[in-house]
């Protein structure tokens, strides 16, 4: 295993590890006993479960971004979750870095679809983090109550093995595609994020922006 960076683990702009949010959601979370291992694994489902997913919370504000905002607003979509998630590994001492990934969603609402005007989530986000001397990929994005009304199997993750989004929903419908790998950052590269979803996603931004959208009540999926 090669020598661990120091970028792996400091607090940047959008990892703000050491903002008192975060610091107070990482301590109700872990106990001081735990081992490395047990800590992912309670700050995974935490923000998995304890942060509403919402696509149309996909403000693109710098401050939206901040793993703090996240922890105080308490709902996001998966970018925020992610890097929510890695500050909060960061935060007990465990490298980590955000992915992306572009994925083509073949279960969403009408709505959703509608706005976006394609299938193809760009920029969706996952956790890349060391563990016990290797890295495993995690992705706490969709809450089990989510999952749970929009019959999509809720994501586990056991600290082993990467934890990325199923290929086929609860109904053995096609749910998750990953077309295209993003690469993993020290950092949110926040301008490169922020030019590609104004630019693929206008419509979905200016109705995240106005906080208009309801996606919680939108549980009826639309094949594609």
């Amino acid at each position: 295993m090669s020598a661990i960076k120091p970028e792996w683990l400091a607090a940047t702009e959008f990892i703000d590890h050491e903002h008192p949010a975060v610091r107070e959601f990482v301590a109700a979370k872990v106990g001081a006993g735990d081992t490395a291992k047990e800590k992912a694994l309670s700050l995974y489902y935490a923000v998995r479960d304890d942060i509403r997913y919402d696509p149309y919370a996909s403000s693109m504000q710098r401050e939206a971004m901040r793993a703090s905002t996240t922890v105080i607003k308490g709902v996001s979509y998966c970018v925020p979750k992610a890097i929510l998630y890695c500050a909060c590994l960061r935060a007990i001492g465990i490298p980590a870095r955000p992915g992306f990934a572009d994925v083509k969603n073949h279960l969403s609402t009408e709505k959703l679809t509608r706005l976006m005007g394609t299938d193809l989530f760009a920029w969706h986000g996952y956790v890349s983090l060391l563990l016990d001397g290797h890295w495993v990929k995690a992705t706490p994005a969709f809450n089990l109550g989510m999952c749970q009304r929009f019959g999509v199997l809720p994501l586990d993750f056991d600290g082993e093995h990467d934890s990325l989004m199923h290929p086929y929903n609860s109904s053995n419908q096609r749910h998750m595609e990953y077309v295209n790998q993003r690469g993993e950052f020290d950092d949110l590269p926040y301008e490169q994020l922020k030019a590609d979803m104004f630019r693929m996603y206008p419509k979905l931004i200016e109705i995240s922006e106005g906080r208009s959208g309801d996606f919680d009540h939108e549980s009826v999926l639309r094949p594609t």
